[in-house]
């Protein structure tokens, strides 16, 4: 379930919750939140980016076996092949 960001909106005064940006996980098919749960006040859902995980070691993994060559750094000119 994605986590959307809200905050009340301009204009209006909301209550220590809702002033500043709080998140509320929600399902894609829930309509969006009208009014801070805590307060009433209307709020408004906020633009953010997005967070993608990744696993580095699962990220190697998948570059060693499609033919990638990993190469560290180990002095001025001079590396050293990882895979």
């Amino acid at each position: 379930m994605p986590i959307y960001e809200y905050c009340v909106r301009e204009g209006m005064a909301g209550c220590e919750y809702c002033s500043r940006p709080f998140e509320l996980m929600q399902r894609l098919s829930d309509p969006p939140l009208a009014a801070c749960p805590k307060c009433g006040a209307p709020v408004q859902r906020l633009i953010s980016a997005i967070s993608i995980g990744y696993s580095k070691s699962g990220f190697d993994r998948r570059a060693r076996e499609a033919g990638f060559t990993k190469l560290q750094r180990i002095g001025r000119g001079e590396y050293e092949k990882k895979y």
